[in-house]
């Protein structure tokens, strides 16, 4: 038997007590003291108090109550939507903000690359009102969101922004263009001359077809010391590597190819005497680097056909080199052969 069981007729039964949990206090006795002068909680300097990073969204919502102020200037201005063909003639936007680490000490407080990228977003709309503020001649609202974006900068950025661009090809009194072209472990040093044409008497002068003055010119190059057939006009170009003639200096033909792919593709086959001077590497290399560096001063030469060049990466530089030999390999990746035994 249970003794500790509760019998059934106590299960309902409840006790009341009668005893108040605090004393009682006469409402006369409280009459000396102040009930108003209670510690209250001091209220927050910043709507966004209360999240776990208050410098970075008190920040964000400055640059973006800026965007929108710019955006109603410029919509009232009737700027804004900007239709995309405008949008497209607009200057290409360059900019070097910061990176996250000196944006986190910027705002006191750790960032992650979600938020990093929220703020670079909105820089990069606020450049863009900028940039058409700039273009409408607005220069209050482009002043004061430059104001903004400066503090958002690199402080090297003009220096990075330089890094990646090329520097002018210039010109001499003669109108000679130095450029220089690498590939491999090669180097060469390009000189480009325009031909200087002997004037011809219009009445006898016969219409060649321009099929016929391209295969002269590029037999002209390949065979300098070649007799002409005939009265064949034959071009005075002529390219020189090393104060030898193509043909000889390259005797493997696809180096010929690679030296004079720049000019066939420009189209201007025998209308630039050429002289480079190559050190290092071998016959690839020193072909390669010929063939960038006439690229480049073709570039200069006529500035219609750089994006022609450009598409067919002939102004870039081959950014591919020889694989350095690996220990316990024969080469860069070939390996022993296995012995069992």
């Amino acid at each position: 038997m249970n003794v500790l069981r509760r019998p059934p007729g106590l299960s309902t039964f409840r006790f009341y007590s009668t005893q108040t949990t605090r004393p009682f206090v006469p409402p006369a006795s409280l009459n000396h003291l102040d009930l108003q002068r209670q510690r209250q909680k001091p209220r927050p300097a910043s709507p966004s108090f209360y999240t776990a990073r208050p410098d970075f969204y008190d920040q964000l919502t400055s640059l973006e109550s800026a965007l929108r102020h710019a955006k109603t200037a410029l919509t009232a201005c009737h700027l804004l939507p900007l239709p995309q063909f405008a949008r497209t003639a607009l200057p290409p936007r360059v900019n070097a903000w910061v990176d996250k680490r000196e944006l986190a000490l910027k705002l006191r407080s750790n960032l992650t690359t979600t938020r990093y990228r929220r703020v670079v977003l909105v820089l990069n709309e606020l450049e863009t009102y900028r940039a058409i503020a700039e273009k409408a001649g607005i220069m209050e609202l482009q002043e004061g969101i430059r104001g903004i974006t400066e503090l958002f900068e690199r402080a090297d950025a003009a220096t990075m922004l330089a890094r990646g661009k090329a520097k002018p090809v210039k010109f001499d009194e003669y109108g000679r263009s130095y450029t220089l072209g690498k590939r491999k472990t090669s180097s060469a040093r390009v000189w480009i001359v325009p031909v200087q044409r002997p004037s011809a008497d219009p009445s006898t002068s016969q219409s060649t077809p321009a099929a016929t003055e391209t295969d002269s010119a590029l037999e002209a190059i390949l065979n300098p010391h070649s007799p002409s057939k005939g009265d064949e006009h034959v071009s005075v170009a002529q390219i020189l590597v090393n104060n030898t003639p193509l043909s000889t200096y390259f005797p493997i033909p696809a180096d010929r190819t690679r030296v004079i792919h720049p000019l066939k593709l420009a189209g201007l086959l025998g209308a630039y005497n050429i002289f480079a001077i190559v050190r290092g590497g071998g016959t690839s290399g020193q072909s390669g680097a010929v063939a960038h560096g006439i690229a480049k001063g073709l570039a200069a030469h006529e500035p219609a056909i750089a994006t022609i060049l450009r598409k067919a990466k002939l102004l870039r530089r081959d950014p591919r080199m020889v694989e350095r030999k690996k220990p316990g390999l024969a080469k860069a990746r070939k390996r022993y052969a296995w012995v069992k035994r």
